[in-house]
């Protein structure tokens, strides 16, 4: 048993047996006239502009339809005239036509039937009034369900894309919503896979990825409904094969993202149910924000992952932190303390010695005993001098970044072996945190270097200009896979490395060539290495590695002190 509207409901007191019977008798009156009627309506309408699907739907609302219902003598003609006015008043909603435009219409109806009644007009009124207020009612009631059901399709998608953590937490809440408001019988969302070409769906996990031909990716790209009237392009425009001859209806609308179809959304009925404009317009905004949705999520996807990395990061700080102060200690207890530990013990004996010396022989040897200690306490108090140098040097705090560059490559160059080719160019005043930065950056570099990269020369320069300070770092070294070095876990030297400049808003870009070794046949000479050019070390050798770096430098910062100045201007003197 259908039933019956709230508004039909409230309608009843109004549709009682009397104005029946004024209607069956205008009906009476016109008989003959009713279709000549409407069709002098629909010309109206045209010449309004209406388009056909309009047309059909006012068609369907005035008072020639409730008399047709009338003179077919069915069960309850008013209520039934009432719920056709209900279905078509939503059609009119979504038709995007203007209450006032529909009001309009019924007017023009009214007039041309006040024509066909002629004289007998007045003696109708308050029938056509009655019928005329139960059918604004309805359609008051109409237009109100279309808009109150699109503000909760647009207020539960606010609410997941709010929520949604996930891509597929967005487009499975999207679909679902959607699939509710358009009352369709399935749904699903493609995502568009460039590397592979083809469709994904993200609905049903165990779904088939689609390859459509080129000519059907072009159809996807536009908004399309297509029904079992037009099987080819039923079957051009629908993806999932299980879905052909199941759904007579398909809705497809194209995610685009600028230029590039990104994915499609796709609807099935098991009706022939054509989209109406507002219908098409909120799926296209839905699509629209779909797109944003993914980007949002994506981006959050992205911030979750940098805050693992910084946490990572912190944690790999605090365990090199931890290792550095073992092997401060270490060294302190292996080298200086037993150092000064033989020192004592040699000061011991030459005090005995000493005391017990009785001729020049025996007073040489303490002698020769006193010039041992004092060689060794010179010894120990480099190694201490190294160490605090390695914690805070002091050339960097008094002389800048120059000067502490060309320290840090002597001292590599002495220990490694290899060329070091130092460029520093014209560098302005820097701030002391970036000097020191910059610092470590270069002494983390080329400690990877020696540790791993087995180069014969290295090439650091440093230059600033547009108040941009860059560092380059290259090596002809045996070189490694960059992508495979960043995602290798628990290795944190490049992604430190890549931190630090990041926290002073910076850039670091790394490229590396590994060596493929040379596979010679007997007999064959070693083909000579061909000749490197200092200044161009990445392009002038066939493997390495290549670290560029470009940090802001703040523009408000203090002139050097004159001291300063005058100890870097005699250091590049020297």
């Amino acid at each position: 048993m259908r039933s019956t509207s709230p508004v039909l409901a409230d309608a009843a007191h109004v549709l009682t047996d009397q104005l029946l019977a004024q209607l069956q008798k205008m009906a009476k009156a016109l008989s003959g006239q009713i279709e000549g009627l409407e069709l002098q309506y629909l010309d109206l309408l045209e010449r309004a502009n209406h388009d056909a699907k309009q047309r059909r739907a006012l068609a369907f609302i005035t008072l020639g339809a409730a008399l047709q219902f009338v003179q077919a003598k069915g069960e309850r003609p008013l209520f039934a005239f009432l719920e056709q006015v209900e279905y078509n008043g939503r059609r009119l909603a979504k038709l995007n036509l203007h209450p006032s435009l529909v009001m309009k219409a019924l007017a023009e109806y009214d007039h041309l039937l006040e024509k066909a009644l002629g004289a007998n007009a007045s003696g109708y009124r308050w029938a056509r009034e009655q019928i005329h207020f139960c059918v604004v009612l309805t359609l008051n009631n109409s237009y109100f369900h279309v808009r109150e059901a699109e503000t909760t399709a647009h207020s539960e998608l606010f609410h997941i894309e709010i929520e949604s953590r996930s891509l597929k937490d967005l487009l499975g809440g999207s679909m679902r919503v959607l699939a509710n408001y358009c009352r369709a019988d399935i749904a699903e969302v493609y995502l568009f896979d460039e590397a592979n070409e083809r469709w994904m769906p993200q609905m049903n996990p165990a779904g088939v990825p689609v390859k459509p031909a080129t000519k059907h990716r072009k159809l996807l790209a536009q908004p399309f409904c297509a029904l079992t009237t037009s099987p080819a392009q039923l079957q051009a425009v629908v993806l999932d094969s299980a879905w052909q001859g199941r759904y007579e209806t398909c809705w497809s609308m194209p995610l685009v993202n600028g230029r590039r179809l990104a994915g499609v959304m796709q609807f099935g009925f098991e009706k022939s149910y054509e989209w109406l404009p507002r219908e098409q317009d909120l799926l296209a905004l839905v699509a629209e924000r779909c797109l944003l949705g993914a980007e949002k999520v994506k981006l959050m996807q992205d911030l979750a992952e940098s805050e693992e990395q910084v946490r990572q990061l912190a944690s790999r700080m605090l365990q090199v932190e931890e290792v550095e102060r073992r092997r401060i200690s270490r060294e302190l207890h292996d080298e200086t303390g037993q150092s000064m530990l033989c020192i004592r013990l040699q000061l011991e004996m030459a005090e005995k010695a000493l005391e017990n010396a009785r001729t020049p022989a025996e007073i040489s040897n303490a002698i020769l005993k006193i010039k041992d200690v004092r060689e060794m306490t010179e010894t120990t108090i480099l190694e201490i001098r190294r160490l605090i140098a390695a914690l805070s040097p002091a050339v960097l705090e008094q002389l800048g970044l120059a000067p502490g560059l060309r320290q840090l490559a002597s001292r590599f160059q002495r220990a490694h072996g290899a060329q070091i080719y130092l460029r520093t160019g014209r560098l302005g005043p820097v701030p002391k945190q970036t000097e020191s930065i910059v610092y470590r950056l270069v002494q983390e570099c080329i400690n990877n270097i020696g540790k791993h990269s087995h180069a014969e020369n290295v090439n650091i320069s440093v230059q600033s200009a547009d108040q941009l300070l860059q560092l380059s770092v290259e090596d002809d070294g045996v070189g490694f896979c960059v992508e495979d070095a960043f995602n290798k876990r628990e290795s944190y030297g490049l992604a430190g490395l890549r931190e630090r400049v990041a926290l002073l808003g910076g850039v670091c870009i790394v490229e590396s060539r590994p060596r493929v070794p040379a596979k010679a046949s007997p007999g064959t000479k070693t083909p000579k290495r061909r000749a490197l050019d200092p200044h161009d070390l990445w392009n002038s050798s066939v493997s390495g590695t290549r670290i560029r770096i470009e940090i802001p430098i703040p523009q408000d910062r203090p002139e050097p002190a004159p001291a300063r100045r005058a100890a870097e201007l005699a250091w590049q003197a020297s």
